[in-house]
């Protein structure tokens, strides 16, 4: 019979990938890489980050393989994050966000060979070249243009001005070649036919830029160390073979087709490469959140305080720290769910819209950002798991005293890290406004049915009342923005004054069809999972209701009183959990160099 500690072992790491491939994941970010060398100038950390990229695609799996196999991918990135943020960073832009493009958009193009085999061969490193300095949702219409060149066959790119630089971008470091995938709007017979990739060397095997390419080093900083840098392009001419065309073409005749539709269509299509990065967030998301959980159980295990209440008490006797370690185990284990859950294999029928499906009106509507237009559900759980994170790991941080903000940089990284992807990866503000728009407008969307409740007696031990709450919100946070938008319209307001008056409420609305979803994704776990790991998963459901108790009083979900019964019900779940905080934290199996004590005290 299969123990507690093993099932939360194949939980938290899943049964897909085999030992062999397991093993070569760890050869590929080794546990040397989980320390940084003291001393480094800024330039010698980015080498560090290069060369640790470069071993580790040589000693990984093939890329195409991690590609197609978004569970391997998802291991290997987790693994990064850990070990090393800017690693995780420089990893997920190689693979998913430059080799990814060329993949699947040059598919089939016998043009891209050089630069796809030197992307895996790791003789060049990937970026990517898509947000524009200058202005907000700069990747709905980049003003960075492509034009096909009769004479040559090529394309001509070019940023018009400064403010359409390219930023940021991680092309500062000198003397490494560089490979981008660069998002232009491509401009034909004086139209604009879309937004369209291109595979672009930006810096040769020394480091060179070629004719056209101005690179201009961003200011050091240390929240997430990348060789940050803008880009601009002067005119830089490349062959037909460096448009990732998708199955679009322009003829002999000058005439353009795209057999994807209109340019609204092919944006939605050309921002289809965001899934394997918002996968990729959620599970690095859940990884750092585990090693933060464990580093801080291992700061507050056997530790003794001076309180005059009860000098010598173990800390965690008190109620404030023991419940800080275990919500953030608690926190780890549902972000662990969702990763499962995001990297799992989705039917063919499921509702969720999938990039390029554009329909007759050009694809679905978008709004503030593209992302999501491409997979709403995914871009809104790439969202909320970033946002836990974040707060899980500054809880890590506080919680840990004067050591886990001096003695180790390990937890500031990752905060960095959290506060990164609150923007990179998809704008978590945005993401939220157009899954609210979508929620209104009931664009691919519907609301939880009413249901008469609450179920078992209320009983917030129960996962059915707590699907029961984030439904009955949700409704009713849809509800009532639908209804103060299409009021505001019928007053003659126009779309921008009608929306800009509610975001407000549009962000929590899109924040309950998070919580509902990640909710049903605990309740699925809790019910399939094993035995151990109902309780915990408990305790995250009720620290995410007790954060969200302002919003389901305001909503009329529940009557006053409800943060004294989730109190109760938080401090009963810790209460059964607390003796057995060491075996749950024993499951994440984290290299000792996590929670090893600060180095200059050995």
């Amino acid at each position: 019979m299969t123990s507690d500690a093993d099932a939360l072992r194949q939980f938290v790491h899943g049964s897909s990938l085999d030992a062999k491939t397991r093993a070569r994941l760890e050869e590929a970010v080794p546990e040397e890489f989980f320390t940084v060398p003291g001393g480094l100038t800024a330039p010698d950390r980015h080498a560090l980050t290069y060369e640790r990229l470069r071993r580790a695609g040589l000693a990984a799996p093939p890329a195409g393989e991690l590609l197609a196999d978004p569970p391997a991918l998802c291991a290997l990135l987790e693994r990064a994050a850990i070990a090393d943020p800017p690693l995780f960073h420089m990893m997920l832009l190689h693979y998913t966000l430059a080799l990814g493009p060329v993949l699947r958009f040059g598919a089939g193009q016998e043009e891209t060979r050089p630069l796809r085999e030197s992307l895996e061969s790791m003789d060049s490193f990937g970026t990517l070249l898509m947000t524009e300095v200058g202005r907000s949702n700069s990747h709905l219409s980049p003003r960075t243009v492509a034009r096909h060149d009769p004479a040559t066959g090529g394309f001509v790119l070019s940023t018009p001005d400064a403010q359409a630089a390219k930023f940021p971008t991680n092309t500062a470091h000198p003397d490494l070649p560089k490979t981008a995938a660069v998002y232009a709007t491509l401009v034909h017979g004086g139209q604009e036919r879309g937004v369209f990739v291109f595979a672009v060397p930006l810096r040769g095997p020394g480091g060179t830029a070629p004719p056209g390419v101005r690179i201009v080093p961003a200011p050091e900083t240390t929240g997430l160390q990348i060789d940050y840098a803008a880009v601009l392009l002067e005119d830089v001419r490349v062959p037909y073979g460096a448009w990732l065309r998708d199955g679009a073409a322009i003829g002999p005749d000058g005439d353009f087709h795209d057999p994807h539709g209109p340019a609204a269509a092919r944006l939605t299509r050309s921002m289809g490469i965001a899934p394997p990065v918002w996968r990729a967030v959620v599970s690095a998301s859940a990884a750092i959140t585990r090693a933060a959980a464990g580093m801080l159980l291992a700061h507050s295990a056997g530790r003794s305080t001076l309180g005059r209440l009860a000098p010598r008490r173990p800390l965690t006797d008190y109620r404030n720290q023991q419940e800080a370690v275990l919500g953030a185990l608690a926190s780890a284990y549902a972000l662990t769910a969702v990763a499962a859950h995001v990297t799992t294999p989705r039917p063919p029928d499921h509702p969720a819209a999938e990039a390029g499906d554009a329909g007759e009106a050009g694809g679905p509507a978008t709004a503030w950002a593209p992302w999501s237009a491409v997979d709403r559900d995914l871009a809104l759980l790439k969202a909320a798991a970033t946002v836990q994170a974040q707060e899980t790991v500054s809880a890590c941080r506080v919680h840990s005293g004067a050591p886990g903000f001096a003695a180790v940089e390990r937890l500031n990284a990752y905060r960095g890290l959290t506060h990164a992807y609150q923007n990179a990866g998809g704008d978590n503000q945005l993401i939220l406004y157009d899954t609210a728009r979508a929620m209104a407008d009931r664009d691919r969307y519907v609301p939880p049915e009413p249901e008469l409740g609450p179920p078992d007696d209320g009983d917030l031990d129960s996962p059915r009342v707590w699907l029961f709450l984030a439904r009955d919100a949700e409704r009713r946070l849809r509800d009532r923005l639908a209804g103060r938008v299409q009021a505001a319209l019928r007053d003659g307001q126009d779309a921008f004054t009608a929306w800009n008056g509610n975001l407000a409420l549009a962000e929590r609305t899109a924040t309950a069809c998070a919580d509902r979803i990640i909710l049903e994704i605990l309740a699925s776990a809790a019910g399939a999972g094993p035995r151990a790991l109902g309780p915990v998963l408990r305790l995250h459901a009720l620290d995410r209701l007790e954060r969200r108790a302002a919003v389901l009083l305001n909503e009329g979900v529940v009557p006053p009183g409800i943060l004294d019964e989730l109190g109760a019900a938080r401090r009963r779940a810790c209460d059964e959990l607390a003796p057995r905080a060491a075996e749950l934290a024993a499951a994440f199996d984290l290299p000792a160099p996590v929670t090893a004590p600060a180095a200059f005290l050995a």
